[in-house]
């Protein structure tokens, strides 16, 4: 019997490319794609399988808020016997090692080779947890190999304010005005948020808001 797997990413050519690699492996069948959580969740209430392979952010609308880390602990709670090979282009070491720590059977960036996402989808359920060879890289770099918490560092409530407003496409400029604060101090706060969480750019910042929910 084949080991039926069920595809979600929001990225059409990503999708493709997964399909076209494990179809062409043996004793492994695609049975069905989605690109949002939605969309996951319909496929999985009617096709059976045995593994699914998923982005873990899919921007899609007010039925998706269940994204990142809530995607992962629904699929967890939901579908207990369903084995999670988790594909991302995050690269921030914290939200890795929290999603290692969800549960997952598997995690690899999306620049690892197809022959490595084969290996992980063949052994979801098997012994550890696979994790991809640059994130074992990643995490070793950062002295997080062997660490267990997934905690969030706190936030000030009005770095929370700012992350979450820029998180929502809001500039600074427009924050300052939302908030009624001089642009220089919304700046040094949203700074200040992004050293304590660990991201050094923008789209790491909107990266890790979704995935831990702090939105």
């Amino acid at each position: 019997m084949k080991l039926r797997v069920v595809l979600a990413d929001d990225h059409p050519f990503v999708l493709l490319g997964v399909r076209a690699a494990l179809s062409e492996s043996d004793g492994i069948e695609v049975v069905g794609e989605a690109s949002s959580p939605a969309a996951l969740f319909r496929i999985l209430a009617t096709v059976p399988c045995e593994v699914v392979v998923t982005d873990l952010t899919m921007p899609g609308g007010p039925d998706d808020a269940e994204d990142g880390l809530f995607l992962v602990r629904r699929l967890r709670r939901d579908c207990p016997s369903l084995h999670i090979v988790v594909l991302t282009s995050i690269t921030n070491v914290a939200i890795l090692r929290a999603v290692m720590h969800a549960g997952v059977s598997a995690i690899l960036k999306k620049s690892e080779s197809m022959d490595e996402l084969i290996r992980a989808v063949r052994g979801a359920g098997c012994g550890p947890a696979y994790v991809g060879s640059s994130i074992q890289r990643d995490l070793a770099i950062a002295g997080l190999a062997g660490a267990s918490s997934t905690r969030v560092p706190r936030l000030s409530p009005r770095e929370s304010e700012v992350v979450r407003h820029f998180a929502g496409g809001h500039s600074v400029s427009e924050i300052a005005r939302i908030l009624g604060r001089d642009v220089r101090t919304v700046s040094r706060q949203k700074r200040d948020a992004m050293t304590k969480l660990g991201v050094s750019n923008d789209p790491g910042l909107i990266a890790l808001v979704r995935v831990y929910g702090l939105s």
